[in-house]
């Protein structure tokens, strides 16, 4: 099943290093006549629960529903919004935080109409330090704690009535420090500590470096875990009496940290209301028992990939037969389960701690991209994806 997305998103690399994500949309939501924009709106205040997947997104992906198309570019603002305020210049006194103030973020950053107020800086503390040698190489350096996202909480009365509810969003960016590269190598999965884990029920299991990213904490830095349970718990305690949805989105390791944090909002608080994953070009995350945990927790997960982005298709390998045929489709391989696989050999590769599972079954995969070739100063390359075909299952 193909159909056009009409979008248009780019790519870029620096020379920093640093992989920015940019997503935009042509909708105005000023222009055209009084009667379509208020009917827009009655139809997005009046459906939000199914765009934020209430029903798994039943019926929006195929043909994919052009207001759940605004949403999704929607939050692929925020992501974007969490690149530009991150500081990528090794040279620069405040490499590795945040450009701007938190009472002017979003606005300093283009999203000037977001209607959100940022209300936390988010930062990510690496247990993995750099070796030694690195010190000899400026270009290497690394900060322990790094910025890597923020939480904005919707407080524009006519965008309330608009949505249908009050959202709050966590954004993430993905990969941009020496350190995190070395967390993302740490493939392995491992167990989720004990107030993660949920009592008689199989083990769920993640990718070491993301636990480590998301838990690790200092004398000095507060971990990344802490600082969401504390800003949720606010949030639950002040808006407990309106509408309330908690939408967590990323890019590449922002994907995966967003559905490690969407994993433990739902476990930690049980009235987090409709908690939902927007994630783009994300890795995999954990073994079968955490999407198993992670679905019974009631988390809503919609995965946006790119067909060839290597990233979408590490670390591990899968072997549940649901997802055989996204991994054919993806390109990846796997290995067969249920009758094709005796039950011992399964347990052995289960015992590597490689065996991974995809977290949702709701992917949009992007295909046939289209390359512009190299232009400007410093090394920066375009890539422009325009009316990119979307396949659906």
């Amino acid at each position: 099943m193909g159909l056009a997305l009409p979008i248009s998103k780019w790519y870029t690399l620096s020379k920093f290093g640093a992989r920015r994500f940019n997503i935009t949309s042509s909708w105005n939501p000023g222009s055209g006549h009084c009667y379509v924009a208020d009917r827009a709106m009655a139809e997005l205040r009046d459906r939000w629960m199914e765009f934020q997947g209430i029903k798994n997104w039943e019926g929006l992906l195929d043909p994919l529903d052009d207001d759940l198309r605004k949403e999704i570019l929607r939050y692929g603002e925020f992501v974007e919004a969490a690149y530009r305020c991150f500081d990528f210049d090794m040279s620069s006194p405040s490499y590795a935080t945040c450009l701007y103030p938190k009472s002017s973020m979003l606005m300093d950053c283009g999203l000037d109409k977001s209607a959100y107020k940022v209300i936390k800086n988010l930062y990510a503390t690496c247990a993995t330090r750099m070796p030694r040698w690195t010190k000899r190489f400026p270009n290497l350096a690394s900060p322990q704690s790094s910025w890597i996202g923020y939480v904005a909480v919707c407080d524009d009365v006519e965008e309330i009535a608009r949505l249908g509810r009050r959202d709050v969003v966590i954004a993430y960016r993905g990969t941009a420090t020496s350190s995190e590269w070395l967390e993302n190598l740490r493939a392995t999965l491992t167990c989720l500590p004990d107030d993660m884990a949920p009592k008689n029920y199989d083990q769920p299991m993640v990718q070491s470096g993301f636990l480590s990213l998301y838990t690790t904490n200092t004398q000095r830095d507060q971990s990344l875990q802490d600082t969401i349970r504390e800003q949720i718990g606010n949030i639950l305690d002040k808006y407990s009496d309106e509408p309330l949805s908690i939408t967590v989105t990323g890019h590449s390791l922002g994907a995966a940290l967003a559905t490690l944090t969407a994993y433990d909002i739902t476990n930690k608080f049980s009235d987090a209301h409709i908690v939902t994953v927007v994630s783009f070009g994300g890795p995999r995350v954990g073994n079968k028992s955490f999407r198993c945990q992670l679905e019974k927790n009631g988390t809503n997960v919609l995965r946006i990939v790119n067909s060839d982005d290597p990233i979408t298709k590490v670390p591990g390998f899968v072997i549940d037969d649901d997802v055989n045929d996204v991994e054919e489709k993806l390109g990846t391989a796997h290995v067969a389960g249920g009758g094709g696989m005796p039950s011992w050999l399964q347990k052995c590769m289960e015992d590597t701690q490689w065996v991974y599972a995809e977290v949702s079954s709701v992917m949009v995969i992007i295909e046939r991209i289209e390359e512009k070739e190299s232009y400007g100063d410093d090394d920066v390359v375009v890539v422009a994806v325009i009316d990119v075909v979307v396949e659906l299952w």
